[in-house]
């Protein structure tokens, strides 16, 4: 068991598992389907160095037709219980610039089996460590959406979407950004029976490849996993009689590999 440790999940909307049921009866029964776009943004989780203040996002699409894709961003803040929020992030309302995270360009036309990228942006003060959710949503372009495509451009692409089964199915991100003094302090106390890494330092560690097997069977493991630990939290386990622990410590590009053994 573990705690202090952040999990990120992601899930899809009725409607779309519906889609994508629908697409499997029709591979199923031989109905050839419109492939239509297919993005994929590559990682899930990406952080902003300390002396850093652009990150390039790459926005692949296999796909047999464009994909045109909004960048959507917002801020994740954590309340008094913990609970997380998410905030979209805006322009301030006295025109002021930004304070967090902005895409650049937050419209991209994306060829089939081709790749866009868009600039995020970091803007405001870096004292402490910030989250952001970037969404990849695939969409129809309409004219409020600020495509730069032609109506007649626009009902085409409609029209070949409409003639098959498409599935536009978008992405979310876990975006970190670190404080300017960013500083990795992590602390590991160990027991007989229970193992735990502090994270005492102001920015987010990450315990990744995280895997337990049996000492006497290579093949009896648990799912691999990855766990986040934000700044002053902890992340432990009990450790099982006859079992090994072997995971990766990453703090910023320093990577450790450690083993725990319990016999």
């Amino acid at each position: 068991m573990s705690y202090g440790a952040v999990h990120f999940h992601f899930s899809l909307g009725s409607r779309t598992m519906n889609r994508l049921f629908l697409l499997l009866l029709l591979s199923v029964f031989g109905v050839p389907a419109y492939a239509g776009p297919q993005i994929n943004v590559g990682t899930v989780y990406d952080y902003l160095d300390a002396d850093k203040s652009t990150y390039l996002k790459r926005v692949f699409n296999s796909g047999d037709s464009t994909a045109f894709v909004k960048v959507n961003v917002l801020e994740i803040v954590y309340g008094t219980d913990g609970k997380p929020e998410e905030i979209p992030v805006v322009a301030a309302a006295n025109g002021a610039s930004r304070n967090g995270l902005m895409a650049s360009p937050a419209r991209l036309i994306v060829p089939a089996q081709g790749m866009q990228g868009t600039r995020l942006l970091y803007m405001g003060e870096r004292d402490r460590e910030r989250y952001f959710r970037v969404r990849f949503v695939p969409v129809v372009p309409e004219k409020e959406d600020e495509f730069a495509v032609s109506v007649d451009e626009r009902e085409d692409y409609k029209k070949n979407l409409s003639a098959g089964v498409n599935v536009m199915t978008g992405f979310g991100t876990i975006f970190f950004v670190r404080p300017k003094d960013a500083r990795f302090e992590t602390a590991i106390n160990e027991t007989d029976s229970r193992y735990e890494l502090r994270n005492n330092g102001n920015t987010v560690i990450v315990i990744d490849e995280f895997k337990n097997c049996s000492l006497s069977d290579e093949t009896d493991c648990g799912a691999t996993l990855k766990h986040h630990v934000m700044a002053g939290k902890t992340f432990g386990f009990d450790k099982d009689k006859g079992r090994e622990y072997r995971f990766k410590l990453i703090e910023g590009e320093q990577k450790k590999d450690l083993k725990v053994v319990s016999r």
